[in-house]
């Protein structure tokens, strides 16, 4: 038996960070993961092997449709799919591997193997039981999955098993238009399958701005996906090679819709989980969605028990984790800890990017804010035409009215991604359009964009 200061089980993006941050706060620290490697879903079979999928299809479709028109000439590539998911491993290789490199950096130890909590201030792992002053529960997330559809991972698959699918698929079609959907919907659809979403929602990318979701449906037509929207799917037949979905529209309840496919992709969310803990027998409350329960300093209703990340409420996502990790050691070594949930970005890394921050125009209107709202397209943006990602593309910024502070924010376009954080910190500092809009921005950026944007807040954008 060992003693710690702090046990943190699960070593995805919201543990390992906390147990790096808990080291270098001088706390004795131990972080717990059955997995072979570190950095748990995100890093194994989550964030980064689909970043890679979606560099290299990206790649792919340069070469099929832009490399001619810039004087590229020559063979389009053919797709070695198997080499590809070889970089897509060795693409996780590298970080999960960092992530190792960091523990032994700062001295932390890996306890292998899958932890559960037998009492308050003890973490058992295989047959040892470690006392802790302080544990913190940052075991993440699993995909959802809907009833009547049930998940072989082979031609019925959830993310898991869509990043390893043995060949490219004819036909597939994603259950979900949400973040995990398109994107991986957009992988094979540059692959050359044909994929057809199905979505419940009136609207791609559920909760986001109207005029995002709009214009990204229209990209995403553009470039072969297909939508079936207000769609309730009822059910999935699989064999071992086929699979017929069924579904009936919401304006015909009684009809019912069936659509073949060689791969069935269930993108439908995903749920907090924290199996094997034990934490019913320890009494940890949970709210009605399931997720662990938590004060404003990440504290459980037992003492000592702290949770972070994706079993507790929130976005499901890895920086959200990160920023609790970091701030919920800085509680536990008596600092004060804190995230500001109303400027933690989203992505989706299809190609436009699409980022957004804040709220939206719609959810400040319903509030009875008023609001200015500024927009440039990215068909002015003289950088966004030199690369083929202006069509479609913008930024636009909402602001209060009466003070000009930045309220909330939406991108699509080329690194819309990295854009974004301009405006977080335009947030974080209480910034108005005017402080964005007399900034000098370099030129060619893409980054003029979001300071023609704000310019629109006010007297207007030049090039527009």
């Amino acid at each position: 038996m060992a003693s710690y200061d702090v046990i943190i089980i699960g070593a995805g993006p919201g543990g390992y960070v906390s147990a790096i941050r808990c080291a270098q706060l001088g706390l004795k620290t131990a972080i717990v993961e059955g997995r072979d490697t570190l950095g748990g879903t995100c890093l194994n079979i989550g964030c980064i092997p689909s970043k890679a999928l979606l560099h290299a299809t990206h790649m792919l479709h340069e070469a099929e449709h832009n490399f001619a028109g810039m004087g590229l000439k020559g063979k389009s590539p053919s797709v070695d799919w198997n080499q590809m998911k070889s970089y897509k491993e060795d693409v996780v290789g590298q970080n999960t591997g960092g992530v190792e490199f960091l523990m032994k950096k700062n001295k932390i130890d890996w306890l292998k193997g899958w932890a559960s909590i037998p009492a308050a201030g003890q973490v058992k792992v295989g047959d040892e039981t470690h006392e802790a002053k302080n544990i913190v529960v940052a075991t993440g997330s699993v995909p959802s999955t809907l009833p009547g559809v049930e998940v072989d991972e082979k031609v019925v698959v959830t993310s898991t098993g869509a990043l390893d699918l043995p060949k490219v698929p004819k036909k597939m079609v994603v259950i979900g238009a949400g973040v995990i959907g398109l994107e991986l919907g957009s992988v094979y659809a540059r692959l050359g399958a044909e994929v057809t979403v199905v979505e419940y929602m009136d609207a791609v990318c559920p909760g986001m701005d109207k005029d995002v979701q709009r214009g990204f449906k229209r990209i995403l037509e553009k470039q072969g996906l297909k939508f079936i929207m207000g769609a309730a799917v009822r059910g999935v037949e699989a064999t071992k090679t086929k699979a017929k979905v069924k579904y009936s529209l919401k304006k015909k309840p009684d009809a019912e819709e069936v659509i073949d496919a060689d791969v069935v992709l269930v993108a439908t969310g995903r749920k907090p989980y924290a199996d094997g803990l034990g934490l019913d027998a320890l009494g940890v409350k949970l709210t009605e969605r399931g997720q662990i329960a938590t004060d404003a300093q990440w504290r459980t209703n037992i003492p000592g028990i702290y949770a972070i990340g994706d079993v507790i409420e929130g976005p499901m996502l890895a920086h959200k984790a990160e920023d609790e990790g970091m701030a919920v050691a800085d509680v536990i070594a008596g600092k004060h800890g804190h995230v500001n949930y109303g400027v933690i970005p989203g992505v989706v890394y299809t190609t436009p990017e699409v980022a957004t921050v804040g709220a939206t125009e719609d959810a400040l209107k319903a509030e009875g804010r008023k609001v200015k709202v500024g927009k440039f397209m990215f068909m002015g943006n003289a950088r966004a035409k030199a690369v083929h990602q202006a069509e479609g593309g913008f930024v636009k910024i909402i602001t209060d009215k009466e003070t000009d502070r930045v309220l909330g924010a939406a991108i699509i376009g080329p690194a819309a991604g990295d854009m974004i954080h301009e405006l977080c910190v335009a947030m974080e500092f209480g910034a108005s359009a005017e402080d964005i809009a007399l900034t000098c921005h370099a030129h060619p950026t893409y980054s003029e964009a979001v300071r023609e944007a704000a310019l629109a807040c006010g007297t207007g954008a030049i090039h527009s």
